[in-house]
C-alpha cells in the first residue's frame, strides 16, 4: 500500500517504515533490534548499520523499522530510551 500527499510538508506519513538512530555504549548494536523486536515492531531485514566513536566508548546504531501508527513510531523511541545503556535515540 502506497500512501501519497498532495503537499510533501505533511510531515510523517503511517503506515510506514522509519529509520531510527540509537547513540550509547559500545555493544547496543546487539541490544537495539532486539528491544525493538520486544516491543512488537517489525525491523527491516538489512538496515542495521553501526558507527563508532573514536574513543570505541560510543556507538551510534541505525535501523528501519514498520511502524503502522504515530503510537508504534513513539513506541520504538520509548522502548529504546529505557534501556540504560542507551543515551539518546534519534
Amino acid at each position: 500500500m502506497e500512501i501519497r500527499s498532495d503537499n510533501p510538508e505533511h510531515g510523517f506519513q503511517f503506515p510506514g517504515v522509519f529509520e531510527i538512530a540509537a547513540i550509547g555504549n559500545a555493544g547496543l548494536e546487539a541490544i537495539v533490534p532486539r528491544l525493538l523486536a520486544e516491543a512488537g515492531l517489525v525491523v527491516v531485514e538489512g538496515s542495521l548499520s553501526v558507527r563508532a566513536a573514536r574513543g570505541g566508548r560510543f556507538v551510534s546504531v541505525k535501523l528501519s523499522f514498520h511502524a503502522e501508527d504515530r503510537g508504534r513510531y513513539e513506541a520504538a523511541h520509548h522502548a529504546l530510551r529505557a534501556h540504560p545503556d542507551v543515551k539518546w535515540t534519534l
